[in-house]
């Protein structure tokens, strides 16, 4: 076998792989972070049908391998629409839902977690549902929240990965090309699990520093 030596196309290739993964990771956490706690907000206000309804699919998506969701929608939902999906819009509806059932759990167990006589005390003071959310239950339900989100975050950017067996090209797949021109497969994957680590290792950090100063906020209120 001839291997080939690096060049800076490949940096390049690896670095627009990044940004694809960073960006998928950015809008479908976004996109589920906020259909996850509109459910849950839902949920709390005890919604039945509705409620029932969606406590059930996110349950599913939760439980059933990412992978698996990810055939569905590119493979399954065409063959019966008739429709072809691109992969980026596959694995952006795919990674969203997924998203969206784990911060609905998340933020479950938050609002659960705010005592009933605090939300009994604001009702008495004439609050509506809106600014019982903005005002009372959401900043506590964040405060309880922050730890297993930012652990979800970097959960999702490494789940990121799986959008390369569909023809996205993320940084697995970036490094997948790489490899297959260069033949030195240790060197590329080293190289790609580096910045997978780098991405990771900021997320994690600033999160932490996120979820500081959000318990150093609300400390003085007593959260």
């Amino acid at each position: 076998m001839r291997h080939v030596g690096f060049t800076w196309h490949d940096g390049a290739l690896l670095a627009q792989g990044l940004g694809v993964s960073l960006g998928l990771f950015a809008g479908t956490f976004l996109i589920g972070l906020v259909l996850g706690s509109g459910a849950a907000v839902v949920r709390h206000f005890r919604a039945p049908a509705l409620g029932t309804l969606l406590h059930t699919g996110l349950e599913l998506l939760r439980n059933s391998p990412v992978l698996v969701q990810l055939f569905l929608v590119f493979f399954g939902v065409p063959a019966l629409l008739h429709q072809p999906l691109t992969p980026i819009f596959a694995a952006g509806l795919t990674l969203s839902a997924n998203t969206a059932a784990f911060v609905y759990f998340i933020a479950v167990a938050g609002l659960d977690a705010v005592g009933r006589d605090q939300v009994e005390a604001a009702r008495a003071f004439g609050l509506s549902r809106v600014q019982l959310v903005r005002h009372i239950l959401g900043p506590q339900a964040l405060a309880f929240a922050v730890a297993p989100l930012v652990g979800l975050a970097v959960n999702q950017l490494q789940v990121t990965s799986l959008v390369s067996v569909i023809g996205v090209v993320d940084l697995t797949k970036a490094g997948d090309i790489l490899n297959l021109r260069t033949l030195r497969p240790f060197a590329v994957w080293t190289m790609v699990g580096m910045l997978y680590f780098a991405a990771a290792k900021t997320l994690t950090l600033l999160g932490n520093r996120w979820e500081r100063r959000l318990r150093a906020h609300a400390a003085p209120l007593g959260l």
